[in-house]
């Protein structure tokens, strides 16, 4: 018997696809802060780096879930 939880194909074929483009701006924020980072920035300044860098691995953890979950929808 079918398992009626299970996505259409059609839809998790459109979610992977938005998870690869989310990963691929995740990166862009990633590397972006990452060299901001190395910049001589003001306290305040790096303390807003570190937000962004924490916040876009936040974001990349999360994406890696979706992704693990579309691949058990195979």
């Amino acid at each position: 018997m079918p398992n009626s939880s299970k996505l259409p194909s059609e839809v998790v074929s459109r979610l992977r696809d938005l998870a690869h483009d989310l990963s691929n701006s995740i990166e862009t924020i990633m590397q972006a802060s990452y060299l901001l980072g190395q910049s001589k920035l003001e306290p305040h300044g790096k303390k807003w780096v570190q937000l962004i860098e924490e916040a876009a691995q936040d974001a990349a953890q999360i994406n890696r879930h979706i992704r693990e979950v579309l691949r058990g929808e195979k």
